[in-house]
């Protein structure tokens, strides 16, 4: 399926997430801010499909991430989790209408087809 890198803060959530993915038929890579995961992308920059970020993170936030890594791999796709959305919202950068962002607390399911559905859908635009 797909190569998915995950930049998550909080060790039980990057659990749920590895564990979801797998499930899926998914194979994540695991960093814990947005600096390890530019330097995976650094590493292998054609290596991953999506990058799934929470947006508030030490070292780099998921936005700068985003920016960073769809300069760095254009056809990488972006999806935020976040546990807060206000700050999202209020940013901006991000067009809601070519961003998907998914509010924690967020249930399997609803993870899964979120991704399922930003990997089926043609690129549009980078952020």
């Amino acid at each position: 399926m797909a190569n998915i890198l995950i930049a998550e803060d909080d060790e039980s959530m990057c659990n749920f997430l590895k564990i979801a993915l797998e499930k899926a038929g998914h194979t994540p890579t695991i960093t814990h801010d947005g600096l390890q995961a530019y330097k995976a992308l650094e590493e292998n920059p054609a290596g991953y499909d999506l990058l799934l970020s929470d947006i508030v993170m030490p070292g780099m936030d998921g936005f700068e991430l985003s920016k960073k890594a769809t300069a760095l791999s254009p056809g990488l796709k972006v999806m935020f989790i976040t546990g807060f959305s206000a700050v999202a919202v209020g940013h901006n950068d991000i067009d809601p209408k070519e961003t998907k962002i998914l509010s924690k607390p967020f249930h399997l399911n609803d993870l899964v087809e979120q991704v399922e559905r930003i990997l089926n859908t043609p690129q549009k635009k980078t952020i």
